[in-house]
C-alpha cells in the first residue's frame, strides 16, 4: 500500500473517500455487496462478477492472504480459485487487514490485486454503502485512485453488456478420462471451477464448450449430459446460448442449470426474467425445496432472477423459493429431464448443503440412460 487517496463516487453523486489499495487506476462498474465472512479469493475469481465492483460487508478482509494458483487439486483445478484471474473490477473493505497468517499464503491481497491491475478502495463505511445500494439498488459507479476531481463519467451499461467473450472459453477443452464414455457437455457462460471439479467427482469427463456452442457441436460429442453454467450480466443478452438451451429441451437431453443457466433455461422454456433490486450474494441465503419441503442454507451470486408468474404458461414448475424474498431459486420441467437452481450448490465459498443437486442430476443421466437402452 502507498497510502494513495481514493474516491468511490456513484451515479447518484454519492461519494465515499478512502485510501487505495492494489493497482493505481480508475475504473468504472455495478456497485453491488457480498454478505459472506469468508473465501474472498474464490469470491473475486468469479466470472459472475464481471464487470462488478464488489463491496465486501464483512468488516475486516485479507487477513489470512491469498494461496498459489499452482496449487492443484487431484483433477488439476486451482484449490482456492474459482477461474484463473481476478473477475471484478475493483473491490471495497471496510479495513484491508495489514497482516496476513496462512499456512497456505503465498501473497497479500493488496499484492495480488496489483499484480493483477485491480484497484481497491480501504476505509470505508461499507455499512452505510450497503445501507444505500439496499434502498436505491444497484447502481454504477467509479473507483478513483488518484487527486484530480476530474472524476469522468460514472455511469457503466452493466445490462446492455455482453460479458460472454470475455468470460467463456473460444475453444472446446476436455476434463477427465477422454476415453470415457460418460461425457458431460458444460456449457461455459463464465463457469467456476468448483462446478467442473463436483462433475468430475460423479465420475463423468467434462467437455467444456463456448457460450454459443450449437445444438450440432454438443450432439457431436454424444453427451450423457449437458450442464450450463453460471456467469454475468443479463440472460436475454445470451441469445445463442438460449436458443441452444431450446433445442437441448427439445431432444430431451439430461439438463442441469446453474444460477445463469437457471435463467437461461427458463427462457428457452418461455419464461421471463427480470432484474432484482440488489441482487443476492452471500453464503447465507435460505431457500425451501418444494419437492423435500427442507430448508437450506445456499450460496448465492446473481443479480437476476426468473418470474415466478411467467412460469405458469410453460412446462417448468418451480422447484425452491427465496425463504426472505419469495423470488425463484429453481426450476423442474415437468416432462423433460431438466433440472436447474438459481444458487450455486457448488458453493465454494459456502456451505454444501446443496452438493445433492449433483446427485440428482447423475440420477437424472442415469434414468435418461436406461429408458434410451
Amino acid at each position: 500500500m502507498n497510502e494513495i487517496k481514493a474516491k468511490l463516487i456513484l451515479e447518484d453523486g454519492s461519494v465515499f473517500e478512502g485510501i487505495g489499495f492494489g493497482y493505481p487506476t480508475n475504473v468504472s462498474g455495478e456497485i453491488v455487496f457480498n454478505t459472506g465472512m469468508v473465501g474472498y479469493t474464490e469470491t473475486l475469481t468469479d466470472p459472475s462478477y464481471k464487470g462488478q465492483i464488489l463491496c465486501f460487508t464483512y468488516p475486516s478482509i485479507g487477513n489470512y492472504g491469498v494461496p498459489s494458483l499452482d496449487n492443484l487439486d487431484e483433477y488439476g483445478l486451482p484449490r482456492y480459485f474459482e477461474s484463473d484471474r481476478i473477475q471484478t473490477s475493483g473491490i471495497i473493505v471496510n479495513n484491508l487487514s495489514n497482516v496476513s497468517s496462512h499456512w497456505t499464503c503465498e501473497r497479500t491481497l493488496d499484492q495480488w490485486l496489483y499484480d493483477e491491475r485491480i484497484p481497491g478502495i480501504t476505509n470505508v463505511d461499507t455499512r452505510e454503502l450497503t445501507k444505500k445500494i439496499r434502498l436505491h439498488g444497484v447502481m454504477s459507479g467509479k473507483l478513483v485512485m488518484e487527486e484530480s476531481d476530474n472524476y469522468g463519467d460514472v455511469t457503466f451499461d452493466y445490462d446492455s453488456h455482453n460479458f460472454m467473450p470475455e468470460v467463456s472459453i473460444s475453444q472446446p477443452k476436455i476434463y477427465g478420462d477422454e476415453n470415457n464414455q460418460s461425457k458431460i457437455v458444460l456449457i461455459d457462460t463464465g463457469t467456476k471451477y468448483s462446478i467442473i471439479r463436483n462433475l468430475l467427482k460423479l465420475g463423468f469427463s467434462v467437455i467444456r464448450l463456448p457460450w454459443n456452442a450449437s445444438i450440432k457441436e454438443i450432439l457431436s460429442y454424444n453427451p450423457y449430459g449437458v450442464v450450463i453454467s453460471n456467469g454475468p450480466g443479463d440472460p436475454i443478452i445470451c441469445k445463442e446460448t438460449i436458443s441452444t438451451a431450446s433445442a437441448i429441451i427439445e431432444n430431451s437431453i439430461p439438463t442441469l442449470g446453474i444460477c445463469l443457466g437457471n435463467q437461461i433455461l427458463a427462457l428457452a422454456g418461455g419464461a421471463k426474467t427480470h432484474k432484482l433490486k440488489f441482487g443476492h450474494r452471500g453464503q447465507n441465503k435460505s431457500c425451501v425445496d418444494l419437492k423435500s419441503k427442507i430448508t437450506l442454507i445456499t450460496s448465492q451470486n446473481h443479480g437476476y432472477g426468473v418470474d415466478s408468474d411467467s412460469l405458469e404458461e410453460t412446462e417448468f414448475e418451480v422447484w425452491f423459493k427465496n425463504i426472505d424474498d419469495n423470488t425463484v431459486e429453481g426450476i423442474r420441467h415437468r416432462n423433460k429431464p431438466v433440472i436447474a437452481v438459481q444458487f450455486h450448490p457448488e458453493a465454494s465459498p459456502g456451505p454444501d448443503d446443496c452438493l445433492y443437486i449433483f446427485d440428482e442430476f447423475k440420477e437424472l443421466v442415469n434414468r435418461n440412460r436406461i429408458v434410451a437402452s
